[in-house]
């Protein structure tokens, strides 16, 4: 029986995590890219109740809704007196809102920004976000995102770097320069996706933790292929839709919810330290332990996974 609630390892950082991680990608309410309002009330007691379960591991992002998620996860920290204690706190930098720069300077200012909305002096861990959106010559360059990272842990405001991510190749280049300790990959390592298998073999094998986000694939591994037809966040082609319509139709038949096993999967698997769900209600959490915990007879894994179309994968190069 997987234990969610079980610290696993995070690479060679020293840090132990849960094997459910809370996501904050829909906290701060986008309603266009996830289809509903988080209202911010909600937003700080879904956080306060992360806080209060037997999970110990939250991660956001300057990005998410220009700061908002990180805003929200700050006025829970603050009306709980500060991180409450054996909690592991990770946010990302991100390029500038307004000129889209992402340069050393912007990573700066998005650091900065990050500790004054969440309402901390450290960050235990810090991510480069999806550093696909520029050259890796200019992210690498002495005045680039990865130099002022570095900066950062120098001067002891940050206690770990990682790099997060979409295109398997290109967050492959980052853990090879041996700057980053932590890869977090999203949507490629699910029930539909597993392009991201190569990365975390090699960072599995080189003492790099390995997140995964995103695991029920921005909804349908979640509600099913009747309540959406995108798959990381675009439109699934015809493959990906009939391997989804399979999953659904084998959890239906099997009694099991199709999230549960979205979530199972990558839990399984003892490479990866946690799996991150987004939550944005209360209940989601409980839900989440429940899922996790869900019995999934092995004939049943089994259909999953011949059905699930395992070297099917998005276009790394474009998202």
């Amino acid at each position: 029986m997987i234990d969610p609630t079980s610290r696993r390892r995070l690479g060679n950082t020293g840090l132990a995590v849960s094997g459910i991680g809370i996501g904050s990608g829909g906290l701060g309410s986008v309603p266009s890219l996830f289809g509903y309002d988080t209202p911010e009330d909600r937003a700080v007691a879904t956080v306060k109740a992360a806080f209060a379960s037997p999970l110990n591991f939250y991660d956001t992002s300057a990005g998410y809704s220009a700061g908002e998620s990180e805003r929200r996860i700050g006025l829970a920290i603050a009306e709980c007196g500060g991180v409450p204690k054996g909690w592991v706190l990770a946010t990302k930098v991100d390029p500038d809102q307004k000129t889209r720069a992402y340069d050393g300077a912007a990573v700066r200012r998005s650091f900065e920004g990050s500790l004054c909305r969440l309402g901390v002096d450290r960050i235990e861990l810090l991510h480069l976000h999806d550093p696909e959106q520029i050259s890796f010559a200019d992210a690498m360059a002495p005045d680039g995102p990865v130099a002022e990272l570095i900066r950062l842990k120098d001067e002891g405001l940050v206690g770990h770097l990682g790099v997060g991510g979409g295109p398997v190749g290109n967050l492959m280049q980052f853990l090879q320069t041996g700057v980053f300790e932590v890869v977090l990959t999203h949507n490629r390592y699910t029930l539909l996706d597993r392009t991201s298998e190569p990365l975390i073999t090699w960072a599995t094998a080189n003492g790099v933790g390995v997140l995964q986000g995103a695991p029920y694939g921005g909804g349908v591994l979640a509600k099913g292929v009747d309540a959406t037809s995108t798959y990381c966040y675009a439109p699934m082609n015809q493959a990906t839709l009939g391997h989804a319509r399979a999953l659904t139709r084998i959890c239906a038949e099997a009694g099991v919810p199709l999230g549960a096993a979205a979530l199972q999967f990558p839990l399984r698997d003892e490479r990866i330290a946690s799996v991150i769900v987004g939550v944005t209600h209360p209940q989601r959490i409980q839900e989440s332990l429940d899922w996790a915990t869900w019995p999934i007879p092995d004939d049943v894994w089994d259909a999953l996974i011949q059905a699930s179309g395992h070297d099917a994968g998005l276009d790394n190069s474009t998202r």
